[in-house]
């Protein structure tokens, strides 16, 4: 039975929130150094069922990794030639990104692996991965002509010295491939259509690889030997942080600090879309973490105005956009999403479930196969008012924060059903919205 989780609009949102750490990040810095030679600490580890899926893979292959305690994991890797074949099948459990990461590693590795995942994974498309995989050399294949997980891969050395065009801007599938490349006898080019967030070039470059970037481009020579282990001090997740910056943008009274985010130039298209809109956003203390930019973001109510989000911008914001939705309905005047068609193959349907999200609370949206249309007007000055709603988050964690956040500025209660898919990205969540004043009750 799934957990519902109601929300009342607190009369005032203010207060400062410490964002855990990065969910993309904290997966590779598990991932890359139980690959590499040596021992590595790990700071800010997002303790997230997602990740917890990538930590347990990561030992049924035979990296050791330790949790010291207060956001901190010890990974003492052997090399990739350390690694044995697991005794069992794989479980990924709701990530995507546990999946298609470790099938990268798994192509090159000369052993039989088997990755699965719950219900909602196993509905994902995967033939991203595994035709270009098998482009390199690999030996895998997965269910439904090779398109759905379950994955099965004997891996082995791969072949160099290739250009892979990717059809859609994804950094799990360059990464794969970039993870794969490890054990190519040459460099490997990745083209994609646009550029996606860079967390695995930095890490690996940082590891020894040798990585050349040139816009939407990416080429890896790997190393002669195994990556080397390296710290990592993992950012505050701006995809986190998003349910709070959008949450201060629509609350007619409101002021919160958001410390430590992750504002890497490949993730910040957010930030981007709401300033455009006319938002009140401040970056206060920025600073490196880690090789990775990173800001306080002070965030008020903010008077915004339609925008049409679209091309290149699409990728750095992809996980925010149902989120964008709902700030369109504070917004005088309409805005148009395009070029996401990739929110139809998350978690959930995204441009469906979004959509219907909206629709309960009162907002004018429209859907279209690449994205959606909203009309603005809601809690505007002569608008008619959002009005509490029962919402369904469909398994997706980022649909249930978003039930959340319009909770926060609907007359009346809303209640949240399946709230407990939070869990795979931000356990704290429910806690944090209590925290600040909007009455949240489990029933």
């Amino acid at each position: 039975m799934s957990d519902v989780v109601t929300v009342r609009p607190p009369r005032q949102l203010r207060g400062t929130i410490a964002i855990p750490g990065d969910k993309s990040v904290t997966h590779r810095a598990v991932m890359f150094n139980a690959l590499a030679r040596g021992e590595a600490r790990i700071d800010g580890f997002l303790d997230a069922a997602d990740t917890r899926s990538t930590v347990e893979c990561m030992r049924a292959l035979g990296a050791e990794v330790r949790d010291l305690g207060g956001g901190a994991l010890a990974i003492r890797g052997t090399g990739r030639g350390g690694l044995h074949e697991p005794d069992d099948v794989l479980d990924c459990g709701n990530s995507g990104t546990t999946m298609r990461l470790l099938s990268g590693v798994l192509a090159g590795l000369p052993m039989l692996s088997v990755l699965t995942g719950d219900d909602s994974l196993r509905r994902r498309p995967m033939a991203r991965i595994v035709r270009p995989l098998a482009s390199l050399g690999a030996h895998i294949t997965a269910r439904a002509e090779g398109t759905l997980p379950p994955i099965v891969i004997q891996g082995g050395p791969l072949r160099g010295g290739q250009t892979i065009e990717t059809p859609v801007a994804s950094a799990q599938v360059k990464s794969a491939l970039l993870l794969a490349s490890l054990a190519a006898d040459g460099p490997i080019r990745v083209v994609q259509p646009a550029q996606s967030r860079d967390h695995t070039e930095r890490l690996l470059e940082a590891m020894g690889a040798r990585i050349e970037v040139d816009g939407a481009s990416v080429t890896i020579t790997p190393p002669a030997g195994d990556l080397e282990a390296v710290d990592v001090s993992v950012p505050g997740d701006i995809s986190t942080a998003a349910a709070w910056i959008v949450a201060a943008c629509i609350h007619p009274d409101a002021e919160l600090l958001l410390t430590g985010v992750g504002v890497n130039e490949t993730r910040t298209g957010l930030l981007d879309i709401l300033e455009a809109m006319g938002a009140d956003i401040q970056r206060l203390e920025e600073r490196t973490t880690g090789g990775e930019p990173v800001a306080d973001l002070l965030v008020r109510s903010s008077t915004l105005r339609g925008t049409v989000v679209g091309g290149d911008l699409v990728p750095r914001a992809i996980d925010e956009l149902p989120l964008v939705a709902l700030a369109a309905a504070f917004a005088e005047g309409e805005t148009v999403i395009q070029d996401a068609a990739e929110l139809r193959v998350k978690e959930s349907d995204r441009v469906a479930t979004t959509a219907a999200s909206l629709r309960a609370f009162g907002i004018d949206v429209s859907e279209a196969d690449d994205g959606m249309s909203v009309r603005g007007g809601s809690g505007l000055r002569g608008g008619a008012p959002l009005r509490g709603a029962a919402v369904e988050s469909s398994g997706d964690h980022r649909l249930a924060m978003l039930g959340a956040v319009a909770g926060l500025v609907a007359e009346g209660e809303t209640a949240v059903h399946g709230a407990e898919a939070v869990t795979v990205s931000y356990p704290e969540f429910w806690a944090e919205l209590a925290r600040l004043g909007a009455t949240s009750v489990a029933v």
